[in-house]
């Protein structure tokens, strides 16, 4: 089997956080994938249109067909069925349509965001400017809100805020997708300049709170927290 190109990094935070974030900087998990040199892929549902739902049983289900998973995340908000609340592409196919409607909750709190792959690479960007970069999108999943925006942390976001959870999210650097799953309950706030200043990433948007999973081949980790809905992963043969 190939070795797979993740370079994986269980990391207490230094002192490049900014002095804002909380005093005692929170553990993180960072897997940063060079998508020159691996297949990210977006899963929902098998072959016969069952949501996947938990991370086992896509790992199993690839084992299945002589694919192994090495990596997968959370990818994204869903509703009660499962379904993406927001865009979702698979292998150029739109699965679900881009969502700009208002409303409450995490996901619609402005700007949120799209993290999308084509041929020029991994982008996050405001859920409004994905309809003019959408040709040639080969993955794509939409969530909220954005982290940063051009090295901008959200307005809306709190410094001290005590709504803390742990969390997941995905920025971007050059051609990598770097993904961060908090190992300690953390605000949103703290979120963005971990990937700002420490991961040095322009570019970041949340995945999600709460139901954050991680399964990692390398790390012998695979978490189940609640059931899923969009999984993002990376498998070989």
């Amino acid at each position: 089997m190939r070795k797979l190109l993740l370079l994986l990094l269980a990391l207490c935070g230094a002192g490049l956080a900014a002095a804002a974030a909380a005093t005692a900087e929170p553990r993180y998990t960072v897997v940063k994938i060079d998508l020159r040199k691996e297949r990210l892929e977006l899963f929902l549902r098998d072959d016969t249109g069952v949501e996947f739902k938990r991370l086992d049983r896509l790992e199993a289900w690839l084992a299945a067909r002589n694919r192994r998973l090495v990596f997968a995340m959370n990818a994204g908000m869903y509703h009660a069925d499962f379904s993406p609340v927001g865009l979702l592409v698979q292998e150029g196919r739109e699965v679900a349509p881009l969502n700009l409607a208002a409303g409450a909750g995490n996901f619609f709190i402005k700007p949120n965001g799209v993290f999308l792959v084509s041929a020029a690479g991994p982008r996050v960007v405001e859920s409004s400017e994905y309809p003019a970069l959408s040709k040639g999108v080969r993955l794509a999943t939409q969530s909220g809100p954005l982290l940063l925006r051009r090295g901008v942390v959200h307005p809306a976001f709190i410094p001290d805020s005590d709504s803390r959870k742990i969390r997941n999210g995905v920025g971007v650097s050059g051609h990598t997708a770097i993904f961060v799953i908090s190992e300690q309950p953390v605000n949103f706030y703290e979120f963005a300049l971990y990937f700002r200043d420490v991961l040095h990433c322009r570019d970041a948007l949340y995945l999600d709170g709460t139901v954050s999973a991680l399964h990692s081949l390398a790390l012998r980790r695979s978490d189940f927290t609640r059931e899923l809905g969009p999984i993002l992963g990376v498998a070989v043969p």
